[in-house]
């Protein structure tokens, strides 16, 4: 089973549960420190006794300047981050920072508060702590995406989020890209990510522990914040010819097979076939005129 197909499996049988590993966590958010200071954090589809991203910015509470970390997640999971058993009751957990001067996050330092509801991320509790919050980063379900970036937008909300690349292709996900709303994060490509035993795509590898693990080739970070692989400047070389560069007849636009190509003195429309593109840069194509298909 290919890698793509790995994600197609998931989505059919909505097991959602790819768990990001720490590392990825780390080599991403470290781009996006200056975004941080004197913010609430809401990482709202991550279980905050076992989320990785609980981890990430609880151990990173001080050095990012953090003014509040919330966590919630619906309700069947449990202390076993696999467990097939439903959890009665959801929770969320806060943490405002080191008290006793360890620079730890220890239990007696997180409140922990029952939800009332199933701990979804529509549900309206869950839609409160959005609204009380600066940033929401985490790793929401797949085959929820549409619904979930939708929210973020509706809110006004500051975002780090990973999602499948085929998302980029969405009719109510390519207008927001076009429009310079979301784009993509600053790592793209194949990464690992934990999931559980009842998983039916194909397994990467089991680690020492006996973890299993998916090797996923196309999903990447969707955001709308600045980081500075965004704002590096594209060097064009080419030049524009009706040769080399055909118009469409019924669309005002060139088309380009690589980012590289784009010609220098083209001050119109361009067109890829397809969002390779996304593989290979996520810079800022914010001065040009384009669009994929």
């Amino acid at each position: 089973m290919s890698k793509s197909q790995n994600l197609r499996t998931a989505k059919r049988n909505r097991k959602d549960e790819f768990y990001t590993q720490l590392s990825d966590i780390e080599d991403e958010l470290r781009h996006y420190s200056s975004h941080f200071r004197d913010k609430v954090v809401y990482c709202n589809c991550d279980d905050p006794r076992v989320s990785n991203f609980f981890q990430y910015f609880a151990m990173r509470f001080e050095g990012l300047g953090l003014k509040k970390l919330i966590t919630t997640c619906y309700k069947n999971r449990s202390m076993d981050l696999f467990s097939q058993h439903d959890v009665e009751q959801a929770i969320r957990m806060e943490y405002e920072g080191d008290q006793d001067g360890n620079l730890r996050a220890d239990p007696h330092e997180i409140s922990v508060h029952s939800l009332q509801g199933d701990g979804d991320f529509r549900s309206p509790e869950c839609i409160e702590l959005l609204k009380r919050s600066d940033i929401v980063v985490t790793n929401p379900p797949f085959s929820l995406f549409r619904e979930y970036i939708a929210q973020l937008i509706a809110y006004n909300k500051k975002f780090l989020i990973l999602g499948s690349m085929n998302a980029i292709t969405y009719k109510d996900v390519f207008p927001l890209i076009q429009g310079n709303k979301i784009w993509l994060g600053y790592h793209t490509g194949a990464r690992e990510y934990r999931v559980p035993e009842s998983y039916l795509g194909r397994i990467a590898r089991i680690d020492d522990e006996g973890r299993r693990f998916v090797k996923m080739g196309n999903t990447v970070w969707f955001t709308n914040l600045e980081h500075n692989k965004r704002q590096k400047e594209m060097i064009l070389y080419k030049s524009y010819t009706p040769e080399e560069y055909p118009k469409y007849d019924n669309y005002d636009a060139i088309e380009v097979g690589r980012v590289d190509e784009i010609p220098k003195n083209w001050g119109g429309r361009w067109v890829f076939l397809s969002p390779s593109w996304i593989s290979i840069t996520p810079i800022s194509l914010k001065s040009l005129g384009w669009i994929t298909m």
